[in-house]
């Protein structure tokens, strides 16, 4: 899910930008040399790899084709696979050691597609009839980058003797179906040194920022069907349950705090007009900065349920579906992606890729800011107004990420204009650029024990002293049909 910066507390983050020196690793220039061409060598197919996921988009927990062809380029490079971790079907661990100790270094890969955002990769709207799902996110961009930059890792390790392990997170349905934080609950991340991650933008930045913790579930209305017209009083609407409880909660945005965020979709609301509906779903997501407060106001939101049910005559069930932490930035391992990310420098577009651009610009609306292609000046503690599974994972594990242009500058995430560009040379473009700075920046975290040990005595003084992670989704499994038919989880 990709996440939009605003700027909150501008002088503690202006700050940031003109503190402690840039980093600089232990690795010297060859090395360098030598994972940026193996990057390279792979770009063929990095591309192959990211078009055929963007063509397949699947969404979460059905990625079943797309976790396949992931698992299937790292075995063949000498990884060792432990697939369907967690109580996830498409999930899996990648591994590659050398040698003894040395620390574990993680790289997230995502693969899940967005329902309803089917588009060709053309810089005209061309939502396909049947309006199958699409890579709004990049996503597809997201997982064939990151294991290319893991498979030059493990070249690099083994080129030059280094010891330590490389790991690869396959993680499913980050869009709403919280993989990862069923990973670091299973214990899968207990171990990593650190953990690097990065994200398709319409921007270059490494800066480490925020996001809002969310809990997302299914509220279910179960009522008495009976003829609309001829039979009226006999039937009470599952659907009224629907609507009483939306009211009710766009009634109490009055009421919540001034970051909160409250979204819903009804995902079942009958079949003919005539019919009193038996059965009705809506599917709602709290998010707040403050994971207390996103508990707080769901409890309010569940609440009101009970309420609609009881008002419509109905009966009423709820089925968590995600729950992830806010993001805690860690500025140690940001400071070395940011050295990297501008080392590598930005995706450099040719004739075709600026032709794209320049004809998807105009769809964007006048309200449309277009952000500078350049690398983002480097800063740390702005809020993201979305949610990403990856907070449980930086609540646990030393953690840091950055985006890279792979769409045209001014791109809203969730879009057809998202998922034509992800679906195109703009895209893999960027894509070989996050290879890279993932490659670089895991080497560095080889070679530098020291930069290690600050990155995790930072995320211990961030989360505090009597931190424990408790999940927010408590000991409920995956959710493995949340995406499929009205009802299931």
């Amino acid at each position: 899910m990709k996440l939009r910066t605003v700027a909150t507390t501008a002088t503690a983050v202006i700050a940031l930008m003109f503190t402690a020196p840039v980093w600089a690793g232990p690795v010297d220039d060859a090395q360098r040399s030598q994972i940026l061409a193996d990057v390279d060598r792979q770009n063929a197919e990095l591309s192959r790899t990211a078009l055929a996921i963007w063509d397949y988009a699947e969404v979460g927990f059905q990625e079943e084709r797309s976790s396949a062809l992931l698992q299937a380029r790292l075995r063949a490079a000498g990884f060792t696979i432990e697939a369907g971790v967690a109580g996830m079907p498409t999930a899996f661990v990648a591994r590659y050691r050398r040698g003894e100790g040395g620390p574990v270094i993680g790289i997230m890969a995502e693969f899940d597609a967005l329902p309803g955002l089917s588009q060709q990769a053309q810089p005209a709207q061309a939502v396909e009839p049947d309006g199958h799902a699409g890579h709004g996110c990049g996503h597809n961009l997201f997982g064939a980058a990151s294991v290319t930059a893991a498979i030059a890792t493990r070249n690099w390790m083994q080129a030059n003797n280094v010891s330590g392990e490389i790991r690869l997170f396959g993680a499913p349905a980050e869009e709403g179906g919280s993989g990862k934080v069923f990973m670091v609950r299973a214990g899968l991340t207990a171990d990593v040194s650190a953990m690097l991650h990065w994200h398709p933008d319409d921007q270059n930045s490494a800066a480490q920022n925020t996001a809002l913790a969310n809990v997302s579930g299914k509220f279910r209305f179960v009522g008495v069907s009976a003829h609309a017209a001829g039979a009226p009083e006999r039937g009470r609407s599952a659907l009224d349950g629907v609507e009483a409880l939306n009211y009710m909660v766009n009634m109490m945005r009055e009421h919540v705090p001034q970051d909160a965020r409250i979204h819903y979709v009804i995902t079942e609301g009958g079949n003919a007009p005539n019919v009193v509906p038996a059965s009705a779903e809506v599917y709602y997501y709290v998010r707040h900065p403050n994971q207390r407060v996103v508990v707080d106001i769901m409890e309010r939101v569940q609440a009101a349920a009970r309420g609609a049910a009881m008002g419509t005559g109905t009966t009423m069930s709820f089925a968590q579906v995600g729950g992830t932490f806010d993001l805690l930035p860690n500025d140690t391992l940001g400071r070395m992606v940011d050295a990297n990310l501008r080392r590598v420098g930005p995706p450099v577009w040719g004739e075709t890729e600026r032709r794209f651009i320049d004809q998807i610009t105009p769809t964007f609306g006048a309200g449309a800011t277009i952000p500078t292609t350049d690398i983002q000046p480097y800063s740390s503690g702005a809020i993201n107004y979305g949610s990403t599974d990856v907070g449980d994972v930086s609540y646990t594990t030393p953690t840091a990420g950055f985006g890279v242009a792979t769409w045209a500058p001014g791109t809203a995430a969730h879009s057809w204009q998202a998922v034509a560009a992800s679906g195109s040379t703009i895209g893999v473009i960027g894509a070989n650029v996050a290879a890279k700075v993932l490659a670089l920046t895991a080497a560095d975290l080889f070679q530098s024990p020291e930069a290690v040990a600050e990155a995790r005595a930072e995320l211990e003084r961030r989360r505090g002293a009597d931190f424990v992670y408790r999940s927010l989704l408590g000991d409920n499994p995956p959710s493995l049909n949340y995406r499929r038919n009205p009802g299931a989880r």
